[in-house]
């Protein structure tokens, strides 16, 4: 089966057939709250079985789905925030059960921000971290969680791999856990700026659009590690597909373009992204595109992510 590359564990689980949640070793939840536009999909990788046929590490990944987070409203991108706010708690909940987290208020928390802040639809993480009220440095015997934060940058810029640097600041610092903020590749346009996706997996190598290579995960970094991620970029043979797609049965409905439709519509769909990638990378290399007000699109949903995190945290920054 061909691969259109996704970083988003809803989308994967959209490429089998019927509604997904037919994978052996993954269960599929979804679910929209009363009076709320938001949309939620848990998907729970179980087992080495399921974690095959995803293509991603065994455990739960919950995608919040919001067409009006592309919009510049502030009541609406609060309720988001409120709702993240909640599904952190959720998984927080679930690690303290495991004993892998202590159960305690001041909580340590290391929010890392992936990402090039010089190239827009990877500068999410940095940007986060730029509204994040970071507290370590305050004085001792506060109720609240304690946060600190770092942009680690790329390697481009470092010469070493972000779990190298981590590495380090955990030696340090002696946080509980990590919380990584990263810019995530979708397979559809329609969910870039509009989905957000929460992990209890870390973050992997090939995710997010700057390819952090080495993972940052319980395993390689000695701590839990949730991830929130955000998709800016999609592939441009994931767009042409799609667009075929649509075109053939749009050309299939009209009596006198019904035989071409027709043709369009027999060919296998492995031969058919395999031809359109073939024709595109030779002359553009592996293009990805972004929005053309990603900059303004970003800027909101880092807003939008550090209330998340200061609402599941902070007792004063909680929805009412």
């Amino acid at each position: 089966m061909f691969e259109i590359r996704t970083d988003l564990a809803v989308e994967e689980k959209e490429s089998f057939p019927g509604r997904g949640g037919e994978v052996k070793g993954v269960s599929l939840r979804e679910w929209r709250k009363a009076c709320s536009k938001i949309k939620l999909t848990e998907v729970a990788i179980l087992d080495e079985q399921g974690a095959r046929a995803m293509g991603k590490p065994v455990g739960t990944y919950v995608t919040m789905e919001a067409k009006a987070l592309a919009k510049g409203d502030e009541d609406y991108h609060r309720e988001v925030a409120e709702e993240l706010s909640v599904q952190l708690k959720t998984m927080l909940k679930e690690l303290k059960k495991k004993h892998k987290v202590p159960d305690r208020k001041d909580i340590h928390v290391l929010v890392v921000g992936l990402g090039n802040p010089s190239v827009t639809p990877d500068s999410l993480g940095p940007k986060v971290l730029g509204n994040l009220r970071v507290n370590r440095n305050m004085d001792e015997g506060q109720e609240d969680a304690v946060l600190s934060g770092i942009v680690p940058g790329v390697m481009a810029q470092t010469g070493m791999e972000t779990a190298e640097i981590l590495k380090g600041i955990i030696h340090e610092t002696e946080p509980d856990m990590v919380i990584a903020i990263d810019a995530l590749a979708a397979r559809s346009i329609r969910r870039l700026g509009t989905t957000i996706q929460l992990t209890n997996t870390g973050i992997h190598p090939g995710s997010g659009v700057g390819n952090h290579r080495h993972s940052l995960t319980e395993e390689s970094l000695g701590l839990p590690v949730l991830a929130i991620g955000v998709p800016t970029v999609v592939g441009a043979a994931a767009i042409v597909h799609d667009t075929i797609a649509a075109l053939g049965k749009t050309l299939a409905s009209h009596m006198e373009t019904q035989e071409m439709g027709d043709f369009l519509d027999q060919l296998d769909p492995d031969e058919q992204y395999q031809l359109i990638c073939e024709l595109l990378e030779p002359e553009f290399g592996a293009l990805y595109v972004t929005p053309p007000d990603i900059d303004q699109t970003v800027k909101r949903l880092s807003y939008t992510i550090s209330e998340g995190i200061h609402m599941a945290f902070f007792s004063h920054f909680s929805a009412s």
